[in-house]
């Protein structure tokens, strides 16, 4: 617990630079991420200025790869806005995680390093403000590497995508599988995870034929959730 006595709460240059050391090496592996949802956005017809645009303003690999799902006219906003809100639940924990920290600093520079927040860097900052280091400098820097190299590779999968044609023949459209995949086994910590993955499989499987499109996957996230908390709990 923090208290009065605690030491005081900063976001400094030299925090953001040393978050953006720790992490560059791991941002890296963001490229791959990039370039398969460049490539996968021209495929669904979303231009390379709307692609690169919505890596930088999202910043959400899951919520971009999701929002691809309802590219198509007209938009279907509300499905895809509950879809989003879905994915990026887990981002709400997180923040009342680091609220007493956070909550110290002025309200610009904490929306700085929210904006900036992912699973990776707050995985480094959280632990780093457990040891007692107080710079939020940390947390903005490494999510700033983040998303630099995540545009980095989009920008690089809209020049392949817009340059190579029809991707269908490469396979580009089992990326979103992939990436999926990817997160869920990312994620993935032993057998206690087995009934909410089944109940959030499920539901989305049966959504498909039953529920407009897009409203599947929402409802498999939240009944995923609820037997997730429910089986933990009990």
């Amino acid at each position: 617990m923090l208290n009065a006595e605690t030491p005081k709460v900063q976001l400094t240059m030299a925090g953001v630079m040393k978050g953006a050391k720790g992490l560059g090496p791991i941002s890296l592996f963001t490229i791959p991420f990039g370039i398969a949802f460049g490539t996968a956005a021209i495929e669904r017809g979303v231009t390379s200025d709307q692609s690169i645009v919505m890596s930088l303003s999202v910043f959400s690999a899951a919520a971009q790869f999701a929002a691809l799902d309802f590219w198509e006219g007209p938009l279907p906003a509300i499905s895809l806005l509950l879809t989003v809100l879905a994915v990026g639940t887990r981002l709400i924990l997180m923040g009342a995680t680091l609220a007493p920290w956070l909550n110290r600093l002025p309200r610009p520079k904490r929306l700085l390093a929210l904006s900036v927040l992912s699973d990776v860097n707050f995985a480094d900052s959280y632990s780093a403000l457990r040891r007692d280091e107080r710079d939020i400098g940390r947390l903005a820097g490494g999510g700033l590497a983040l998303c630099t190299f995540w545009v980095i590779g989009t920008a690089i999968g809209v020049i392949a995508g817009a340059n190579l044609g029809d991707l269908g023949r490469f396979g580009i459209d089992v990326v979103m599988v992939a990436f999926f995949t990817s997160i869920a086994v990312g994620q993935w910590e032993g057998l206690k995870d087995i009934l909410p993955s089944i109940v959030a499989a499920a539901v989305a499987v049966l959504g498909l034929t039953l529920l407009p499109p897009g409203w599947n996957i929402v409802l498999a996230a939240v009944a995923g959730g609820i037997a997730g908390v429910l089986w933990h709990e009990r």
